[in-house]
Protein backbone atom coordinates (compact mmCIF):
# COMPACT_ATOMS: atom_id res chain seq x y z
CA UNK A 1 0.00 0.00 0.00
CA UNK A 2 1.20 3.20 -0.78
CA UNK A 3 2.47 5.90 1.59
CA UNK A 4 0.67 8.86 1.21
CA UNK A 5 2.46 12.53 2.29
CA UNK A 6 0.58 14.77 3.97
CA UNK A 7 1.34 17.97 2.27
CA UNK A 8 2.23 20.73 5.24
CA UNK A 9 0.78 24.45 4.80
CA UNK A 10 2.72 26.89 3.75
CA UNK A 11 3.66 29.54 6.12
CA UNK A 12 2.27 32.75 5.30
CA UNK A 13 4.07 35.19 4.31
CA UNK A 14 4.83 38.19 7.05
CA UNK A 15 3.85 41.25 5.38
CA UNK A 16 5.66 44.28 4.67
CA UNK A 17 5.04 46.94 7.40
CA UNK A 18 4.39 50.07 6.11
CA UNK A 19 6.86 52.96 6.97
CA UNK A 20 4.83 55.99 7.53
CA UNK A 21 7.21 57.40 9.11
CA UNK A 22 9.51 57.26 5.21
CA UNK A 23 6.17 58.03 3.31
CA UNK A 24 6.18 61.35 5.11
CA UNK A 25 9.51 62.26 4.82
CA UNK A 26 9.61 61.52 1.31
CA UNK A 27 5.99 63.45 0.84
CA UNK A 28 7.63 66.36 2.98
CA UNK A 29 10.75 66.87 1.24
CA UNK A 30 8.67 66.69 -2.05
CA UNK A 31 6.43 69.19 -1.04
CA UNK A 32 10.20 71.22 -0.13
CA UNK A 33 11.36 70.86 -3.85
CA UNK A 34 7.93 71.37 -5.53
CA UNK A 35 8.15 74.72 -3.58
CA UNK A 36 11.59 75.36 -4.45
CA UNK A 37 11.22 74.90 -8.16
CA UNK A 38 7.98 76.87 -8.32
CA UNK A 39 9.03 80.18 -8.38
CA UNK A 40 11.56 79.18 -11.27
CA UNK A 41 8.79 78.02 -13.27
CA UNK A 42 6.55 80.77 -12.83
CA UNK A 43 10.14 83.25 -14.03
CA UNK A 44 9.83 81.23 -17.21
CA UNK A 45 6.23 81.26 -17.91
CA UNK A 46 5.97 84.77 -17.59
CA UNK A 47 9.47 85.32 -19.89
CA UNK A 48 7.74 83.71 -22.62
CA UNK A 49 4.27 85.49 -22.34
CA UNK A 50 3.18 88.89 -24.24
CA UNK A 51 3.05 92.27 -22.30
CA UNK A 52 -0.62 91.94 -22.43
CA UNK A 53 -0.63 88.28 -21.06
CA UNK A 54 2.08 89.77 -18.45
CA UNK A 55 -0.48 92.14 -16.84
CA UNK A 56 -3.59 90.94 -17.05
CA UNK A 57 -6.20 90.33 -14.46
CA UNK A 58 -6.44 87.49 -13.44
CA UNK A 59 -2.92 86.12 -14.02
CA UNK A 60 -2.64 83.87 -17.04
CA UNK A 61 -0.76 80.58 -16.16
CA UNK A 62 0.39 79.49 -19.29
CA UNK A 63 1.74 82.07 -22.59
CA UNK A 64 -0.32 81.42 -25.38
CA UNK A 65 1.46 81.00 -27.56
CA UNK A 66 4.70 81.51 -26.20
CA UNK A 67 6.77 84.15 -27.06
CA UNK A 68 10.29 82.78 -27.71
CA UNK A 69 11.26 85.97 -29.25
CA UNK A 70 11.76 88.00 -25.79
CA UNK A 71 15.02 86.48 -25.53
CA UNK A 72 16.37 87.27 -28.98
CA UNK A 73 14.78 90.58 -28.55
CA UNK A 74 17.06 91.15 -25.08
CA UNK A 75 20.11 90.33 -26.88
CA UNK A 76 19.16 92.68 -30.20
CA UNK A 77 18.04 95.66 -27.61
CA UNK A 78 21.01 95.78 -25.04
CA UNK A 79 24.67 94.00 -25.42
CA UNK A 80 23.63 91.52 -23.53
CA UNK A 81 26.60 89.31 -24.53
CA UNK A 82 29.06 91.97 -23.29
CA UNK A 83 27.47 91.87 -19.58
CA UNK A 84 27.55 88.41 -19.43
CA UNK A 85 31.70 87.95 -20.88
CA UNK A 86 33.11 90.85 -18.28
CA UNK A 87 30.91 88.86 -15.62
CA UNK A 88 32.07 85.18 -16.80
CA UNK A 89 35.82 86.37 -16.61
CA UNK A 90 35.26 88.61 -13.24
CA UNK A 91 33.73 85.08 -12.08
CA UNK A 92 36.29 82.94 -13.33
CA UNK A 93 39.70 84.73 -12.11
CA UNK A 94 38.19 85.09 -9.17
CA UNK A 95 36.98 81.49 -8.61
CA UNK A 96 40.72 79.75 -9.83
CA UNK A 97 42.08 82.40 -7.17
CA UNK A 98 40.49 81.60 -4.46
CA UNK A 99 40.45 77.87 -4.93
CA UNK A 100 44.56 78.13 -4.96
CA UNK A 101 44.86 80.58 -2.01
CA UNK A 102 42.36 78.72 0.28
CA UNK A 103 43.41 75.23 -0.30
CA UNK A 104 46.92 76.32 -0.16
CA UNK A 105 46.10 78.35 3.59
CA UNK A 106 43.88 75.84 4.64
CA UNK A 107 46.84 73.49 3.77
CA UNK A 108 49.15 75.30 5.55
CA UNK A 109 46.79 75.47 9.23
CA UNK A 110 46.02 71.80 8.42
CA UNK A 111 49.69 70.26 8.02
CA UNK A 112 52.07 72.53 9.08
CA UNK A 113 53.60 72.88 12.55
CA UNK A 114 52.49 76.63 12.37
CA UNK A 115 52.84 79.11 15.77
CA UNK A 116 49.99 80.44 16.78
CA UNK A 117 47.71 78.38 13.64
CA UNK A 118 44.76 78.51 15.88
CA UNK A 119 44.33 82.11 16.70
CA UNK A 120 45.42 82.55 12.85
CA UNK A 121 42.67 80.37 12.21
CA UNK A 122 39.89 82.43 14.68
CA UNK A 123 40.96 85.79 13.41
CA UNK A 124 40.37 84.52 10.02
CA UNK A 125 36.60 83.20 10.80
CA UNK A 126 35.90 86.37 12.64
CA UNK A 127 36.36 88.53 9.54
CA UNK A 128 33.00 86.69 8.39
CA UNK A 129 30.99 88.68 10.78
CA UNK A 130 32.09 91.75 8.84
CA UNK A 131 29.34 92.99 6.82
CA UNK A 132 30.71 93.83 3.23
CA UNK A 133 28.80 97.61 3.86
CA UNK A 134 31.32 98.21 6.81
CA UNK A 135 34.48 97.03 4.22
CA UNK A 136 33.37 98.99 1.10
CA UNK A 137 34.44 102.03 2.06
CA UNK A 138 37.96 101.52 3.21
CA UNK A 139 38.41 99.34 0.29
CA UNK A 140 37.29 101.64 -1.95
CA UNK A 141 39.56 104.60 -0.59
CA UNK A 142 42.22 101.98 -0.87
CA UNK A 143 42.10 100.66 -4.80
CA UNK A 144 41.57 104.39 -5.88
CA UNK A 145 44.76 105.42 -4.65
CA UNK A 146 46.04 102.23 -6.38
CA UNK A 147 44.36 103.43 -9.34
CA UNK A 148 42.40 100.28 -9.83
CA UNK A 149 38.76 101.89 -10.03
CA UNK A 150 36.66 101.22 -13.11
CA UNK A 151 38.29 97.96 -13.71
CA UNK A 152 38.01 94.39 -13.21
CA UNK A 153 40.88 93.85 -10.21
CA UNK A 154 39.27 95.36 -7.34
CA UNK A 155 36.24 92.53 -8.23
CA UNK A 156 38.83 89.95 -8.76
CA UNK A 157 42.13 90.53 -6.82
CA UNK A 158 40.59 89.87 -2.69
CA UNK A 159 39.51 86.39 -4.08
CA UNK A 160 43.13 85.80 -4.63
CA UNK A 161 43.96 86.58 -1.04
CA UNK A 162 41.71 83.50 0.19
CA UNK A 163 38.18 84.11 1.74
CA UNK A 164 37.34 82.79 5.35
CA UNK A 165 34.88 80.53 4.26
CA UNK A 166 37.29 79.01 1.68
CA UNK A 167 39.92 78.54 4.80
CA UNK A 168 38.03 76.86 6.85
CA UNK A 169 36.30 74.39 4.22
CA UNK A 170 39.86 73.50 2.74
CA UNK A 171 41.39 73.09 6.41
CA UNK A 172 38.51 70.79 7.12
CA UNK A 173 38.88 68.78 4.02
CA UNK A 174 42.76 68.53 4.81
CA UNK A 175 42.02 66.98 8.71
CA UNK A 176 40.20 64.35 7.37
CA UNK A 177 42.98 62.94 5.54
CA UNK A 178 44.91 60.74 7.43
CA UNK A 179 48.72 61.51 8.36
CA UNK A 180 49.93 58.62 7.18
CA UNK A 181 50.40 59.63 3.60
CA UNK A 182 52.14 62.67 4.63
CA UNK A 183 54.71 60.26 7.21
CA UNK A 184 55.36 58.26 4.18
CA UNK A 185 55.79 60.64 1.32
CA UNK A 186 57.89 62.59 4.10
CA UNK A 187 60.46 59.29 4.22
CA UNK A 188 60.68 59.39 0.55
CA UNK A 189 62.14 62.81 0.25
CA UNK A 190 58.79 64.63 -0.59
CA UNK A 191 58.77 68.34 0.11
CA UNK A 192 55.61 69.81 1.21
CA UNK A 193 55.08 71.49 -2.18
CA UNK A 194 55.06 67.57 -3.47
CA UNK A 195 53.10 66.75 -0.71
CA UNK A 196 50.45 69.37 -1.21
CA UNK A 197 50.06 69.18 -4.88
CA UNK A 198 50.75 65.65 -5.38
CA UNK A 199 49.04 63.41 -2.23
CA UNK A 200 46.46 65.72 -0.44
CA UNK A 201 45.48 68.23 -3.37
CA UNK A 202 43.68 64.79 -5.56
CA UNK A 203 42.11 63.66 -2.64
CA UNK A 204 39.53 66.77 -1.49
CA UNK A 205 38.40 66.92 -5.17
CA UNK A 206 35.03 67.16 -3.75
CA UNK A 207 36.26 70.46 -1.40
CA UNK A 208 37.49 71.88 -4.45
CA UNK A 209 34.49 71.88 -6.48
CA UNK A 210 32.10 72.60 -3.52
CA UNK A 211 34.61 75.73 -3.19
CA UNK A 212 34.62 76.65 -6.82
CA UNK A 213 30.69 76.82 -7.14
CA UNK A 214 29.85 79.01 -4.03
CA UNK A 215 32.95 81.45 -5.38
CA UNK A 216 31.69 81.28 -8.82
CA UNK A 217 28.05 82.33 -7.60
CA UNK A 218 29.45 84.70 -5.24
CA UNK A 219 31.35 86.61 -7.89
CA UNK A 220 29.02 85.81 -10.38
CA UNK A 221 25.67 87.73 -8.69
CA UNK A 222 27.78 89.98 -7.28
CA UNK A 223 25.82 93.80 -7.14
CA UNK A 224 27.21 95.96 -4.47
CA UNK A 225 30.72 96.03 -5.12
CA UNK A 226 30.80 96.21 -9.18
CA UNK A 227 28.03 99.19 -8.70
CA UNK A 228 30.96 100.64 -7.05
CA UNK A 229 34.10 99.88 -8.75
CA UNK A 230 32.43 99.81 -11.72
CA UNK A 231 31.70 103.54 -13.75
CA UNK A 232 31.86 102.93 -17.82
CA UNK A 233 28.65 101.10 -19.11
CA UNK A 234 31.12 98.64 -21.58
CA UNK A 235 32.27 97.37 -18.37
CA UNK A 236 29.13 96.55 -16.00
CA UNK A 237 28.66 92.94 -15.29
CA UNK A 238 25.54 90.90 -15.80
CA UNK A 239 23.33 91.73 -12.82
CA UNK A 240 23.54 95.47 -13.15
CA UNK A 241 22.91 94.92 -16.77
CA UNK A 242 19.95 93.25 -15.93
CA UNK A 243 18.96 95.71 -13.19
CA UNK A 244 19.59 98.26 -15.50
CA UNK A 245 17.01 97.04 -18.14
CA UNK A 246 14.18 98.15 -15.71
CA UNK A 247 14.78 101.43 -16.66
CA UNK A 248 15.39 100.54 -20.80
CA UNK A 249 11.90 98.62 -20.81
CA UNK A 250 9.73 100.11 -19.24
CA UNK A 251 6.15 98.03 -19.68
CA UNK A 252 8.06 95.35 -21.07
CA UNK A 253 8.90 93.38 -17.74
CA UNK A 254 8.70 90.11 -19.52
CA UNK A 255 12.19 90.78 -21.11
CA UNK A 256 13.42 91.53 -17.83
CA UNK A 257 12.36 88.31 -16.82
CA UNK A 258 13.30 86.39 -19.59
CA UNK A 259 17.02 88.16 -19.33
CA UNK A 260 17.07 87.18 -15.79
CA UNK A 261 16.23 83.90 -16.30
CA UNK A 262 19.64 83.69 -19.19
CA UNK A 263 21.71 84.92 -16.50
CA UNK A 264 21.16 81.85 -14.47
CA UNK A 265 22.26 79.82 -17.03
CA UNK A 266 26.44 79.71 -16.70
CA UNK A 267 25.10 78.30 -12.39
CA UNK A 268 22.93 75.68 -13.68
CA UNK A 269 25.26 74.25 -16.16
CA UNK A 270 27.99 74.73 -13.61
CA UNK A 271 26.03 72.93 -10.47
CA UNK A 272 24.78 70.47 -12.82
CA UNK A 273 28.50 69.10 -13.97
CA UNK A 274 30.13 69.71 -9.92
CA UNK A 275 26.74 68.28 -8.45
CA UNK A 276 28.91 64.72 -7.78
CA UNK A 277 31.72 66.63 -5.82
CA UNK A 278 29.32 69.13 -4.22
CA UNK A 279 27.39 66.92 -2.54
CA UNK A 280 30.70 65.25 -1.01
CA UNK A 281 32.43 68.25 -0.40
CA UNK A 282 29.20 70.19 1.64
CA UNK A 283 29.13 67.08 3.71
CA UNK A 284 32.96 66.39 4.73
CA UNK A 285 32.66 70.32 5.50
CA UNK A 286 32.25 69.48 9.07
CA UNK A 287 34.11 66.29 9.21
CA UNK A 288 37.53 66.67 11.38
CA UNK A 289 40.34 63.22 11.40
Amino acid sequence: MPETVLARPLAARPRPRVRYGRIAAYLFVGAGALLMVLPFFAALFNSLKSHAQYIQVPPVVLPDPPQWSNYTEVWDRVPFGRYALNSLVIAVAATVGNVLSSAMVGHALARMRLPARGALLTAALGTLMLPTVVTIIPSFLMFREFGWLDTFLPLILPFWLATPFGIFLMRQSFLAIPPDFQEAATLDGAGPWRIFTRIHLPLVKPALATLSVFTFMASWGAVLEPTVYLTSPEKLTLPLGVMGLRGQFVGNDQLVTAAALMSLVPILVLFVVAQRYFVRGAMSAGVKG
